[in-house]
């Protein structure tokens, strides 16, 4: 089969889909399918729907349209802020919309009737994670300026964590979120039916917490994908951490000689002993591909380098790889969606066990 190839098998997705629905679905926690990890593929999306979820969310009004041109008939929403040059495609193929800015939503209502439509709208709050996002004290005054705007439905409010500054909720931060939501329906005498507290990030609380506050939503992409957490990059027991492989052709395998101050003696890769040369083996595959430092090898095998189209990597001993041979390799989130969205990695699908 062709190379480089990312294999991918629906039927770990779709249970994994369906662990986290009904795990979380027992705690009063409805899941949001996010797909932009994987383009919007259909068969991926359709594997998570068929797991148990009930609506999916992107980031890009190009996959969101990907998947209804394919017959996708959830409910979708865009959870980055609309760009004003994609307003009328948003409110065409999205029920929902995530905001922060008003210029945006009101360019929403207006798609809204043209369409004879109501665009629903969730509010971005940032509770410290500095991405996109309204600050707690000016929610009131906002909600009060875009309720009344028409075409559009306040459906509530949302948060994220873990995405720019890489640090998890905390229960005392959740808690804060659930008391800010409280206070902003009762001070702007408003009922919030979605408040989304959060990302996959947010897993560990969800299933730790005793107490969950407003939370009854969450967006959960790379948990579905990957069976992790994101901060740690930990297994979530329960779930499939190998929906996903990434293979790579060996182009070249030789024993080459490295230079006494080679960095790898340094860093004791090599061990002590007065090694001269060592097996290298280049892959056809390199950072146009996919995010190197993503990428998990198999045991033996270290990363030495990239470039645009090659990978090389090194081993003690001689190469059990010839050239031809095909290397399995394990991605994090980033090295797994660039992986998706390049053209010339193929895209195998199964449902084997």
């Amino acid at each position: 089969m062709a190379t480089p190839r990312l294999e991918i098998n629906l039927r770990k997705i779709k249970e994994n889909a369906h662990f986290l629905a009904h795990t979380l679905g027992s705690v009063g926690i409805n899941v949001t399918g996010v797909t932009k990890a994987v383009c919007g593929h259909p068969d991926i999306a359709k594997a998570i729907l068929e797991g148990g979820v009930k609506e999916l969310a992107d980031s890009r009004i190009s996959n969101i349209t990907r998947m209804r041109l394919a017959g996708i008939e959830c409910p979708i929403s865009m959870i980055r802020s609309p760009l004003l040059s994609e307003i009328n495609l948003i409110v065409r193929h999205c029920e929902t919309s995530y905001n922060t800015e008003i210029a945006v939503i009101e360019q929403l209502g207006a798609a809204a009737r043209i369409l004879q439509t109501t665009h629903n709208v969730i509010l971005m709050v940032d509770m410290g994670d500095l991405r996109e996002g309204i600050t707690p004290k000016d929610l009131n005054s906002f909600i009060l300026k875009m309720r009344d705007i028409p075409g559009i439905s306040l459906m509530g409010i949302g948060t994220n964590f873990a995405c720019l500054s890489g640090l998890p909720p905390s229960i005392e931060i959740m808690n804060e979120f659930s008391l800010l939501t409280d206070l902003s329906e009762r001070e702007t005498a408003t009922t919030f039916k979605r408040i989304s507290g959060g990302n996959s990030a947010n897993l560990p609380w969800a299933i730790h917490a005793c107490k969950k506050g407003r939370t009854n939503d969450l967006r959960i992409g790379e948990a579905i994908l990957l069976g992790v957490e994101p901060v740690s990059g930990e297994k979530i027991e329960g779930l499939h951490t190998d929906a996903f492989v990434l293979i790579a052709e060996v182009i070249e395998s030789k024993i080459k000689p490295i230079p006494t101050d080679h960095p790898l003696i340094a860093a004791g890769y090599l061990g002590k002993e007065n090694i001269s040369s060592i097996t290298r083996s280049i892959l056809g595959l390199g950072k146009q591909d996919t995010d190197p430092e993503g990428l998990e090898f198999p045991d033996g095998i270290n990363f030495s380098g990239v470039t645009s189209d090659h990978i090389v990597v090194i081993e003690k001993e001689t190469s059990s790889y010839e050239v031809g041979s095909e290397i399995h390799i394990r991605l994090n989130y980033s090295a797994l969606a660039r992986a998706m969205s390049a053209p010339d990695i193929l895209k195998s699908f199964s449902l084997s066990q």
